[in-house]
């Protein structure tokens, strides 16, 4: 079902049913920077996933998001994965990789193919951009923590998210 959500002072709907704590996390399909395919499960296993969703990584507050999950990642065992998606062409996403050095992240583009955005509720039908939000999945894929923001230009309780994330990795 269609949900109601601002883009800055847009009006945006989107798309797809909201996922909520205990739900399975679904395997999804996307692209890797090198542009080969990326498939959730095969690639992230049995590890702690926090799934950092941005709009445009070319934005302010995508930028921190992003920066926020690369600084906490320092204090993560390598038991936690941090996996940034959006709709960010793959070129794009390596060149904020190189320029803001954040090699602890990974990126993933879900331009292409939309799987992850049409299972996880998460796309903005007028811009085809991805709805700002955050997930915390345990290791055996449920999730412990979501956060999906009606104000895409307001920063998600990240602070929260890598609590969640440091108690399940204990």
């Amino acid at each position: 079902m269609p949900r109601k959500g601002k883009f800055g002072t847009v009006d945006i709907t989107v798309l797809g049913e909201k996922l909520k704590v205990g739900d399975k996390a679904p395997d999804f399909k996307a692209d890797k920077m090198d542009l080969t395919p990326y498939s959730f499960y095969e690639e992230e296993g049995e590890k702690i996933k926090i799934l950092s969703v941005v709009p445009s990584l070319d934005t302010d507050v995508c930028e921190l998001q992003t920066k926020m999950f690369q600084k906490a990642n320092e204090f993560f065992s390598e038991n936690v994965i941090v996996v940034t998606v959006s709709n960010d062409l793959p070129f794009a996403q390596q060149r904020f990789k190189n320029v803001k050095k954040t090699d602890k992240i990974k990126f993933v583009s879900d331009y292409n193919q939309r799987d992850f955005s049409n299972k996880y509720g998460t796309l903005i039908e007028e811009l085809k951009l991805l709805n700002r939000s955050v997930f915390v999945i345990d290791k055996d894929n449920t999730i412990k923590y979501v956060q999906y923001l009606e104000q895409n230009t307001d920063l998600p309780e990240y602070e929260e998210a890598i609590r969640i994330a440091k108690e399940l990795d204990k």
